[in-house]
């Protein structure tokens, strides 16, 4: 072990100690092993685990063998196409396993990935594509149509569902270095100028080998893979198949949290990550008979880890289950970790992100640059030589965000933004963000950028874009703006003209017209001094109708109490009031509740308004569901986060699209 790992308190220690797969099957992926290729890794594992299961997407199960094969097939159509000279291609593809298949045959190819989202706007993925450079795509059917909508003629498509048959499955053998440059993940940005974080097969490796480690994984382990998202399919599959382990994967938002509790037992998962928020959805559904004998690491992530959510931990898994909580981004890899076992105690309220990784040096700074004292907040700076390269085609922010270490040439610096209070025994205390990117329903939101979008409206002369707590306690952004002329943008002409740039989380929830925006003395925005926005219902441009039935009554205040409106009008649209995909899932569970009629959640984007939904009601009284399909499709629906919302949607919608063009 390093110097870093031996030097944690005996009782971290202890708890690193007993997580090991009780096989005893650990191999060490050791620290050399960090200076060679992504692929020389992989194929090195396929050599050892050829018929192990690399991946179980439930009706998708591959070996190793497999895996590595339709990798090959993938590297030796990008090589017939564009060579192996090192270049980006854009990765646009569901997740599953033609993805990760995808990511590793590109960079057999010698060249590196672009993860582009299929669920963003247009507009985001054609400036990430071109942003980016790549020249090529690899796609699938589901994707293909959008991918010709986004790129430019130069730009060639790799259909994942065609590959050439036959097709040579043997490994490309192309020399790669470990500094050669791998992915380019785009974390945030979404006006034009987004922003892709860089890392090579080096920094990539360094972050497989802390997981490994940490988490103790050996080819015997099964991991849970729970949460969506484009960058976790990096995070989660590297470090899994990077040391022959088995990703299992289930789809949340199809079989509901109600399930996820017996599929983690019947599928022996031994290692799980988690978003916190289902974390706690999850711990809503156990009844205390549950033994998850398997399970022995489950890491929280992706939101703030409460004390409560270590007392549900204690209350139901076992002891020999570990809760662990940690400190993490893309331009880093993984940097603290915090080991909790059912005795374990901590003074301070809140949950430390605890200790460090090794070759991961956090420093605490202030304003001036200097070190902090124990128990001082500081902006959390890592020292490190496996930091990422920086930003893609964004000098000035590298330049900003990364600076050479005086004392070590080797090591750079990385400034993150971040606060924190460091602990005399070396535990980190994260305190949050000092700059302006916040998190809303799970996703990082630069409010500058929003901010930025908001002023090119041709009627907003000035802008702020500020994150606030709801009644409900769901942080919410709130615009604020000046109006340019005398005719006042309504909020539904604002909403539209967001919409066709940024995604939808990052949509203010609440649009205030002020006369001037407030000023500190030295002419900076007071942000403080800005109006709280009232409860009262939005301009719409369009006046308020009252409700002329009971059951609109009912709905209205349905609506109201989810919105945190004072009135609602029966022809104003849900999203114009500030909706958003996850209070959709909200009001259809309600819904659903309320009347115990079966609705899909599309029922409120093709019925978006108090009438429309009261007439989609008075259609299916005739559906009533009984107690047990009520029961599961609330829980379906309560178990939604708001990405998996937008997938539904987005799924439903192609689906009802589909059968329009067959009709």
């Amino acid at each position: 072990m390093s110097d870093l790992v031996t030097h944690l308190p005996p009782e971290q220690q202890a708890i690193r100690d007993k997580c090991f797969h009780p096989t005893g099957t650990f191999v060490e992926f050791k620290k050399e092993e960090v200076e060679q290729s992504i692929p020389d890794r992989f194929e090195k594992i396929v050599s050892q685990y050829p018929n192990q299961i690399a991946i179980n997407f439930g009706t998708q199960v591959v070996t190793y063998s497999e895996l590595n094969a339709m990798a090959n097939c993938v590297a030796h159509t990008i090589i017939a196409q564009r060579g192996s000279d090192p270049e980006p291609v854009g990765l646009l593809l569901e997740k599953g396993v033609e993805q990760i298949a995808a990511m590793l045959g590109i960079l057999k190819a010698g060249k590196f990935f672009v993860l582009l989202d299929p669920s963003f706007p247009a507009e985001r993925i054609s400036s990430v594509i071109e942003d980016s450079q790549a020249a090529l795509l690899v796609v699938d059917r589901q994707t293909v149509l959008s991918a010709q909508q986004v790129t430019t003629r130069r730009c060639q498509l790799i259909r994942f569902d065609r590959l050439a048959q036959p097709m040579p499955a043997e490994d490309s053998r192309i020399p790669i270095s470990p500094h050669a440059l791998a992915c380019i993940v785009y974390t945030s940005g979404s006006t034009g100028q987004p922003k892709g974080v860089v890392r090579n097969h080096r920094t990539l490796l360094h972050g497989a080998m802390l997981r490994v480690r940490t988490y103790g994984i050996s080819k015997d382990d099964r991991l849970a893979h729970i949460t969506a998202g484009t960058s976790n399919s990096v995070t989660n599959s590297f470090y899994v198949l990077l040391q022959g382990a088995t990703l299992v994967a289930i789809d949340v938002k199809r079989e509901g949290v109600a399930r996820l509790a017996s599929w983690l037992i019947d599928e022996k998962i031994s290692i799980c990550l988690i978003a916190s928020p289902v974390f706690r959805k999850l711990c809503t559904t156990l009844t205390g008979s549950e033994r998850f004998p398997a399970l022995r690491y489950l890491r929280l992530r992706s939101d703030t880890v409460y004390k409560s959510d270590v007392e549900l931990h204690r209350k139901h898994f076992p002891p020999t289950c570990s809760l662990a909580n940690g400190l993490a981004s893309s331009e880093t890899g993984p940097l603290r970790e915090y080991r909790i076992y059912h005795d374990t105690e901590f003074g301070s309220s809140e949950v430390p992100v605890g200790y460090a990784l090794e070759d991961k040096e956090v420093l605490l700074l202030n304003e001036n640059g200097e070190e902090v004292g124990f128990n001082e907040v500081g902006e959390i700076v890592v020292r490190s030589e496996y930091l990422s390269l920086g930003y893609w085609n964004n000098p000035e922010l590298t330049a900003k965000k990364f600076k050479p270490c005086p004392q070590n040439p080797h090591k750079r610096l990385y400034y993150t933004g971040d606060l924190g209070l460091m602990l005399p025994d070396g535990c980190l205390i994260h305190k949050g963000r000092k700059d302006f990117r916040v998190k809303i329903r799970g996703y990082g939101v630069d409010l500058i950028e929003v901010e930025k979008v908001l002023l090119r409206h041709p009627g907003v002369r000035e802008a702020v874009v500020v994150a606030s707590k709801s009644k409900s306690d769901e942080t919410r952004l709130i615009g604020y703006f000046t109006s340019s002329n005398h005719l006042i943008p309504s909020v539904n002409e604002l909403r539209g003209f967001l919409q066709k740039t940024l995604a939808d989380y990052m949509i203010p929830s609440v649009f205030v017209n002020i006369d001037k925006i407030p000023l500190t003395s030295n002419g900076k925005v007071d942000r403080k001094a800005l109006p709280a926005p009232s409860n009262s219902r939005p301009e719409l441009g369009t006046p308020i109708v009252e409700p002329r039935t009971m059951l609109e009554r009912e709905l209205v205040s349905i609506w109201a109490e989810i919105l945190s409106l004072q009135e609602v009008g029966i022809h104003d649209s849900f999203f114009d009031l500030g909706g958003h995909s996850l209070a959709a899932t909200r009001v259809v569970s309600q819904v659903i509740k309320k009347f115990q009629l079966e609705l899909p959640l599309q029922s409120l984007f093709q019925s978006p308004t108090i009438a429309e939904m009261a007439a989609v009601i008075m259609e299916h009284q005739g559906k009533r569901l009984g107690e047990k399909d009520l029961d599961r499709m609330l829980g379906e629906l309560e178990s939604l986060s708001d990405e998996e919302a937008k997938r539904l949607l987005a799924e439903e919608t192609a689906t009802m699209t589909e059968g329009k063009r067959h009709e």
